[in-house]
């Protein structure tokens, strides 16, 4: 079972195009000596373009909050599962180019290169003017990010130091605009280098004094960078939407919209909670306390939990963040209700898995791991990746009857006991006697499983950030950008009624 949702390398015949600022120029320079060529036949709809192609050539950029490549090698990020069910829509191929930042994607789009882009862009009075854009994906707010430790600005008029945010960006155009009616004495760096990650890596190393980005982006990061605070916002919140080229040709455009009406709100909602559904489940202390452990805790018990991971085809940083999650890995930890160790077991729970001895960091890692396959094993198997995962947790936290019973309640309720994010919906109810007296296993603390789930994703998020090097070196966003540019530069059995996995054993 892999999870991970981090860059790594990809092999070459996957790569999609990387498209640096000296040779989107010549892109465009190109397209327009064409277009100039071409206007004597007429030209057909970039719809119709799109299929006799049998490709839809998207501009995205490299992000957490559009796309990137997952730590198993293959493409994912939230508008790259939406782009990819449009192309599937369609009948054709996605073809992606990898834009420097969501500015250059709008410029792709202007100029030709691309049909569409898909990268993380906020719709501003100014590039309504540039561009057609998509019904909202998502929304987000600009925020003012300073470092831990540093003076609290209270407004734009208030900064003592560099404010440097990415050239031709959203905050460039409210920046200019706050200047202007508000701060006439306001002034800021722009550049072309960094991406708003790398910037957002400055400020927390200290070597930056601000820098503005979106709330999206910040949520995510704040979980590698604890040290990241938000000052104010800049401004009220916008939209994020696909880009396509202005014009009278809104074919493509108008497919777009069949395409997310036909999607529906629910299928969209759950894309998102993919990516975002958890993101705020761990505060900044809490990520800090994380990463404090990793090395002082953590380094004693990897050995453990990756053999755990590779006898019960699991993936070790899942079952670490479990065990973070019950202990914060302290073989020592105990609970009035009687569990301990690492994984927290209880008694009987220890007795059917052989665990001599629960307080040994080795025997207890894997019990828990066996103890979570077994129970992942008993879940339908057509719950999807990375469904079934989400809700073994909850099982594991609260017994499997009482998921069953969630599922049927999604299900009595219009929701699909397959979704997660349906299923997370209705676990809360499991505690009021309205809805626990319909069920087989009557009342069950669902809100408490759902809390559980959403901190071993957060946590198993970080983890895969932390540890994705053998060596367990961390990599800090500079150097995770300078090692995604290098990669894709192109070149030429079930238990008995008896055991504690009977339908209502939880692990706590």
């Amino acid at each position: 079972m892999n999870l991970a949702a981090t860059p790594t390398p990809r092999d070459k015949e996957n790569r999609p195009t990387r498209v640096g600022r000296a040779r989107l120029l010549f892109l465009i320079g190109l397209f327009g000596l064409f277009s100039v060529l071409g206007t004597c036949s007429p030209r057909q709809s970039t719809l119709a373009e799109v299929r006799a192609l049998g490709v839809l050539r998207v501009a995205t950029v490299n992000s957490p909050t559009a796309y990137y490549i997952g730590q198993d090698g293959d493409p994912t990020g939230f508008e790259y599962d939406l782009a990819k069910a449009f192309a599937d829509q369609l009948g054709v191929k996605l073809e992606l180019v990898v834009a420097a930042n969501p500015p250059a994607a709008v410029e792709m789009v202007r100029a030709g290169v691309v049909h569409m882009a898909a990268a993380s862009i906020t719709e501003t009075a100014g590039r309504k003017k540039l561009v057609r854009f998509s019904r909202p994906l998502l929304k987000v707010v600009p925020e003012l990010v300073y470092r831990l430790g540093q003076p609290r600005p209270e407004n734009l008029g208030d900064l003592h130091g560099v404010l440097r945010v990415v050239k031709d960006s959203t905050p460039v155009e409210t920046l200019q605009s706050l200047q202007a009616s508000r701060y006439p004495q306001l002034k800021w760096a722009e550049t072309n280098e960094d991406v708003a990650e790398e910037l957002l890596y400055q400020v927390s190393q200290g070597t930056l004094d601000y820098t503005i980005v979106n709330s999206d982006l910040l949520e995510i990061n704040q979980r590698y960078y604890p040290n990241l605070r938000t000052a104010f916002t800049v401004s009220d919140a916008l939209d994020v939407a696909w880009a396509f080229r202005a014009g009278k040709d809104t074919s493509l455009t108008n497919a777009a919209a069949k395409f997310f009406d036909a999607l529906g709100n629910e299928e969209l909602a759950r894309i998102k909670d993919r990516y975002f559904g958890h993101v705020d489940q761990v505060d900044s202390q809490g990520a800090l306390a994380l990463a404090t452990h990793v090395d002082t805790r953590l380094k004693r018990y990897r050995a453990a939990f990756e053999q755990a991971g590779d006898k019960n085809d699991l993936d070790w940083r899942l079952l670490a963040a479990i065990g973070y999650q019950e202990s914060h890995w302290d073989a020592d930890a105990t609970s009035p209700t009687g569990v301990r160790g690492i994984m927290m077991l209880t008694n009987d729970t220890a007795a059917f898995l052989k665990v001599d001895d629960r307080e040994d960091p080795a025997q207890s890692i894997s019990g828990g791991a066996r103890y979570f396959k077994q129970i992942a094993d008993q879940l339908p198997v057509d719950i999807p990746e990375p469904d079934r995962t989400w809700m073994a947790l909850a099982a594991y936290n609260m017994g499997v009857g009482h998921l069953i019973d969630a599922r049927a309640l999604t299900e009595k309720l219009g929701g699909n006991p397959n979704r997660w994010l349906d299923v997370r919906r209705t676990l809360p109810l499991l505690s009021q006697s309205r809805w626990y007296a319909q069920t087989r296993h009557g009342y069950a603390r669902g809100h408490q499983a759902v809390i559980y789930v959403g901190n071993i994703r957060s946590y198993y998020d970080m983890l895969v950030w932390i540890t994705r090097d053998k060596d367990a070196t961390p990599k800090t966003a500079l150097e995770a950008a300078e090692e995604q540019k290098q990669e894709t530069e192109p070149d030429d059995d079930k238990p008995d009624d008896s055991s504690p996995l009977n339908i209502n054993s939880p692990v706590l």
